[in-house]
């Protein structure tokens, strides 16, 4: 369908169109055409994705100054879902205005999920793909391989190079696949082909990491223009991930496996020192130069700047006590030296960049400008040495990472040295922690750099505290409700069990066997009532663990298999799959299943459970975080200071989006239907329940509260058999829940109708 939208016209590939996602489209365009930044939530299952796609790229063919939509996705998973639902669009814009509609798309991953080399791609790890290519590619490989043809290059990128300027993608949309066979067809290296054509592409869509990492981003994004349109999606978790992108774990074994990097690279140096001098006198004099010109290096090299410097640091040269390829590897000596005794302690210690830099420069004489230089230095003598296990380096990289970023920032870090993990004392496992407190500081240049940051997902309730969490001013915020024609939505919170006795996840009451037992006459109860699939969400491994153990004793388990499957989610990513994947077959079979999982776990992030797959979830407890991490209770402080958020309110923010997230896994459309159980008596506080996302709040009546397990069992009942009736998908006249484009037409002419 094709509608107006304030004077823009909308390109639509369905025939209907939900109120939600046509008053999504007028927000998000009043957001662009202001050139600021906006939040928007969206229910579950209402087609965001779609929505998003038609109004950004109707604008682009509208306004020809708008850049290009970067889409930025958590898994590859999503990456492949938005480029299926752009294709079905961009056939649709194709058909209603032809050629000119025709747009470059595509997806850019790691070289894992694009190399196509034989040999290659076979290889386990991101990293050893990584390593693998590097040492066909890099630019010295190359160079030896024409003089010695038994020097083996990879053929795929051989023939990339060769083509030059004319190695070009057609206008289309390129899923990985896609990318792939392309690559095979022509012989052409899928992976640098993608990053050459997102120059010219119209949409890119990948992971948060190629804008919120410095390490990746300079790689990457360094070159897109500021009026492109940047898109966050599923966005609950980006204060998590940028905080991620900022912090250094280092423990004992990565400072022995930085020494023995630091062995290899003298002696490579040595070696260089007595067959090629003159490549390390020409490395000296171009960091006395400065390191900005290092962007011309080959992109196969892979190493660039990081963008974590502010540009003029770029433009300066390298201190002079580590330009010399030995001097650089003696000061990385005295610093490892000095990070092996932080680790010597027998108590926790925390102190601010500030307090170790002065530590630094005291005990071993480094100040902070070197410490700057740490990572593109070593990037730079890693090329200069013709160095392409670049994974073999990672120790060393990491110590470089943590200098870097001790060097750069003196707010909004706090360094913790813990020698054991509270939780197993009796373990010695020392870690030294740099760890980021502020989110904003990794997605600042994002929203400096690009007119437009369109953050959204479905669970970004309570929306206001965002802004503050980011430190930015949006142009729109706004969460939308959902239509149904009917009520295809049941939460319920359950406050107690059969016997009356309250129930929670609460550290004094956890483990109670009254509780345990309650908990499991509710699962009990429900596999026996509910058909197809029950995903059930924990609070932590440790408690999932703890609690099936119990319910295996008291013969709880037993019972329930009388009924469903039971399968299990790990910390194993394989053994997950495997284990989802037998779950999804059980279904499939009408023998239904029962999956427990983890809130903050990979299942509750990126799995969906529709269908049969999933007709109720029940969420055991509330996920707060452990709340004696040091690093938490630093954050917690940080935040308070900073921008005035109480520890409560975010704790209780957090561990209620978790739980939003885990049980709206179970509907993924209007057409699907499931029950969501809120286990635990916290829920039925004020304070924890107005947190939760506004489409479940609109469904949870207040005979849904402060059930006990019975009460809970009737409504579950009642609400399967009103699901089993025939309903009319289209709505009545006084609660439209599909829009036509004659709809949509009187709208325009009048006011709007829902």
């Amino acid at each position: 369908m094709k509608f107006q939208i304030e004077g823009l016209t909308i390109y639509f590939p369905y025939e209907f169109i939900y109120p939600e996602q046509y008053q999504y489209m007028v927000e998000l365009k009043r957001a662009l055409d202001a050139k600021g930044h906006c939040l928007l939530e969206m229910p579950t299952g209402t087609g965001k994705t779609i929505t998003l796609l038609s109004l950004i790229t109707s604008y682009q063919l509208a306004t020809p100054s708008v850049g290009k939509l970067i889409y930025c996705t958590r898994t590859v998973h999503e990456m492949e879902k938005v480029l299926d639902e752009l294709r079905t669009l961009q056939a649709y814009q194709e058909k209603e205005i032809g050629k000119s509609a025709k747009i470059l798309a595509l997806g850019l991953s790691s070289r894992k999920n694009l190399c196509i080399h034989p040999k290659v791609s076979g290889e386990g790890s991101r990293e050893s793909v990584d390593a693998g290519c590097r040492k066909l590619t890099a630019s010295w490989v190359r160079a030896a391989a024409i003089e010695n043809p038994n020097i083996e290059t990879c053929p795929f990128y051989e023939n990339y190079e060769k083509k030059g300027a004319d190695a070009l993608l057609p206008p289309g949309v390129y899923t990985l696949h896609d990318l792939r066979v392309f690559g095979r067809e022509k012989g052409w290296c899928p992976y640098f082909l993608a990053r050459h054509m997102i120059q010219f592409a119209n949409v890119v869509v990948y992971n948060y990491q190629y804008l919120l990492d410095p390490k990746v981003s300079g790689i990457i994004s360094r070159e897109m223009e500021k009026e492109c349109i940047v898109v966050f999606d599923e966005a609950h978790n980006i204060d998590n991930v940028c905080i991620e992108a900022l912090s250094v774990n280092i423990r004992q074994q990565t400072l022995d496996g930085a020494t023995r990097n630091l062995n290899k690279l003298l002696q490579t140096i040595e070696r260089f020192k007595a067959t090629d001098a003159n490549r390390l006198r020409e490395e000296y004099n171009r960091l006395v130069e400065g390191l900005a010109q290092r962007g011309n290096l080959s992109a196969s090299d892979g190493w660039l700047a990081n963008p974590a410097l502010p540009d003029d640091i770029l433009r300066e040269a390298v201190p002079g006590n580590i330009r010399r390829a030995e001097h650089f590897v003696a000061f990385l000596r005295r610093l490892v030296q000095y990070l092996k005794g932080r680790l010597q302690t027998d108590k926790a210690e925390k102190e601010g960049p500030v307090s170790l830099l002065n530590s630094l420069n005291t005990s071993v004489g480094i100040d902070q400008k070197t410490l700057k230089f740490c990572y593109d230095r070593l990037n730079s003598l890693l090329l200069t040495l013709e160095i392409t296990d670049i994974d073999e380096f990672l120790h060393i990289q990491a110590v470089c990472d943590f200098a870097t970023l001790v060097g750069t920032y003196t707010r909004g870090f706090s360094i913790i040295i813990e020698p054991f993990d509270e939780r197993m004392p009796h373990i010695p496992d020392p870690l030294l922690q740099l760890s980021c407190l502020d989110a904003s500081l990794a997605i600042k240049p994002v929203f400096e750099r690009f007119q437009s940051v369109v953050i959204t997902s479905g669970t970004l309730s309570p929306i206001d505290l965002y802004p503050r969490l980011l430190n930015f001013n949006p142009v729109i915020i706004q969460s939308f409700a959902m239509t149904l024609t009917r009520d295809c939505l049941c939460p319920m919170v359950l406050t107690r069990g059969s016997d009356q006795l309250p129930i929670s996840t609460k550290f004094d009451m956890r483990s109670d066997p009254g509780v345990v037992r309650n908990y499991g006459r509710l699962l009990l109860e429900m596999v026996a009532t509910v058909p197809d699939g029950v995903v059930c969400f924990f609070v932590s491994y440790s408690y999932m663990d703890g609690i099936v153990n119990n319910w295996n004793e008291m013969g709880i388990l037993q019972e329930v298999m009388q009924h469903k499957l039971v399968f299990i989610e790990t910390q194993d990513v394989v053994e997950t799959t495997l284990a989802l994947d037998n779950y999804r077959r059980a279904c499939d079979c009408g023998r239904g299943a029962v999956f427990f999982s983890v809130a903050r776990g990979k299942v509750a992030e990126g799995i969906d459970f529709d269908r049969h797959y999933g007709r109720l979830v029940i969420m055991f407890g509330v996920p707060f975080q452990y709340t004696l991490s040091r690093i938490l209770i630093a954050r917690l402080e940080y935040l308070r200071e900073t921008f005035q958020i109480k520890e409560s309110d975010f704790l209780t923010f957090d561990a209620v989006r978790q739980a939003a997230q885990c049980v709206g896994r179970v509907i993924r459309s209007k057409a699907d239907y499931g029950m969501m159980i809120f286990a635990d008596k916290r829920y039925n506080r004020y304070d924890k329940r107005s947190k939760l996302p506004g489409w479940i709040l609109s469904h949870l009546r207040e005979a849904h509260l402060n059930l006990s397990t019975d009460m809970a069992l009737h409504i579950a009942r009642e609400f399967l058999r009103r699901m089993a009736q025939p309903y009319d998908k289209t709505g009545s006249a006084s609660k439209m829940t599909l829009l036509s484009q004659a709809d949509l037409e009187r709208m325009d002419k009048s006011a709007p109708v829902f």
